[in-house]
């Protein structure tokens, strides 16, 4: 008889897509500093949008590596939006001390930001995650998958797939990659 002490935890998670704003790092009294973040997400229907509020703690080395990065364009006011997976939402009542609400209790969203599927600056897409394999990939029906194409192949020449041919002169070649250097440089430098 064997007894197990791992436990086993039932996942919220929520999805979406928002403003990354207030990137700031949290130093508590009791603990360790974080990195934390407000998520502006958007909800409802596109022509009319309206916008939940979501305190972040940010969770993960890639995902504080991705935030990291959208510091200085933050900061600068330009337009962060990010596709997102949140985990553990609680609400924190608190009460406003300034403005028209003061002495009024206030509701904050909190939860902990998991995952950023891509990234959007003013508009252009600098970041996107690449998919993971999953089992189902691997196998299907607990069996191997076989490869579309295999690696060698023994087929008379008149049953091989032509090779690709270029469809687009050199020089269009290069005048397209020159218009993308400007988005490939955002995308660096975000």
């Amino acid at each position: 008889m064997t007894t197990s002490t791992d436990k086993s935890y039932f996942d919220l998670h929520i999805t979406g897509l928002g403003y990354l704003n207030r990137i700031r790092e949290v130093k508590p009294k009791k603990g360790d500093a974080f990195l934390a973040c407000d998520i502006a997400a958007l909800n409802g229907p596109n022509d009319n949008v309206s916008y939940v509020r979501f305190d972040t703690r940010v969770s993960g080395s890639e995902a504080q590596h991705l935030v990291s990065r959208c510091v200085q364009a933050v900061e600068a006011e330009r337009k962060v939006m990010i596709g997102f997976r949140l985990g553990d939402l609680w609400t924190d009542i608190f009460t406003y001390t300034k403005g028209k609400n003061a002495g009024k209790p206030g509701v904050s969203l909190k939860a902990r930001l998991l995952f950023i599927s891509w990234i959007k600056v003013d508009g252009k897409l600098v970041y996107k995650a690449e998919p993971k394999p999953t089992e189902a990939d691997d196998r299907q029906d607990g069996e191997e998958r076989t490869p579309e194409v295999p690696a060698t192949t023994e087929a008379p020449a008149a049953r091989q797939a032509p090779a690709p041919q270029a469809t687009q002169p050199a020089a269009e070649a290069a005048d397209e990659a020159a218009a993308y250097a400007p988005a490939l440089a955002v995308a660096e430098s975000f």
